[in-house]
């Protein structure tokens, strides 16, 4: 972590640095162009803000000819501004297309910022927000499309057949199976104790039940 921050520290103070002459470069350049007091430092400014607003378009993807463009611009016009200042331009005889360049250097600058900046981005083709609508045509295909055959009408059901009645030697014993029931408890048996002491469906046990 601290290696990190030490990297970034002086990136940091490398950028200073540079911005500052830069600035400075700028600042005598368009001094010695004519342009005295407040405006020349307006000048560096402009060059710094374009130089931002490209890097911001070249950052985001998006038309990145038009970035790189008024990058190079930027880039040149600061660029430019410390060659000269290193002793090859004599600041106290400006030439007269330096004079010019210096002035219309404001207009160049807005001209990109508000390009850079204001510009709409591409637009992507969205997704219909109507999801799961039909077109046109699978409508019409529809509405062409024969009607479905009608279902045939379900088959009544046959009439359930009545329970065969129960065998008289089965009867017997459930006689005598309800007739010790009530004699130990003093109560007609029911149903589902004589199902359970004959050991039959229940069925059967209603209907030998129906027999007692």
């Amino acid at each position: 972590m601290r290696a990190y921050l030490a990297r970034v520290d002086a990136v940091l103070v490398q950028a200073v640095i540079a911005a500052a002459l830069s600035f400075a470069h700028l600042h005598d350049v368009a001094s010695a162009a004519g342009q005295d007091g407040w405006k020349a430092w307006a000048y560096p400014v402009s060059v710094d803000l374009l130089l931002v607003a490209a890097w911001r378009r070249l950052r985001s993807g998006e038309a990145k000819a038009a970035g790189w463009c008024w990058f190079l611009i930027a880039l040149a016009a600061s660029l430019g501004a410390n060659v000269a200042t290193a002793g090859l331009l004599d600041l106290d005889h400006v030439p007269a297309w330096l004079r010019i360049l210096v002035a219309g250097w404001p207009a160049v600058a807005f001209l990109g910022g508000t390009l850079l900046v204001h510009s709409s981005p591409t637009t992507h083709d969205e997704p219909s927000d109507a999801v799961g609508q039909e077109a046109p045509e699978d409508i019409e295909d529809q509405e062409d499309a024969p009607d479905p055959a009608p279902e045939p009408p379900a088959a009544e059901s046959a009439p359930v057949p009545p329970p065969a009645p129960p065998p008289v030697a089965l009867v017997e014993h459930a006689r005598k199976v309800a007739a010790e029931h009530h004699a130990r408890t003093g109560r007609a048996i029911d149903t589902p104790t004589l199902r359970a002491r004959l050991g039959v469906a229940p069925p059967m046990a209603d209907a030998i039940a129906a027999h007692l």
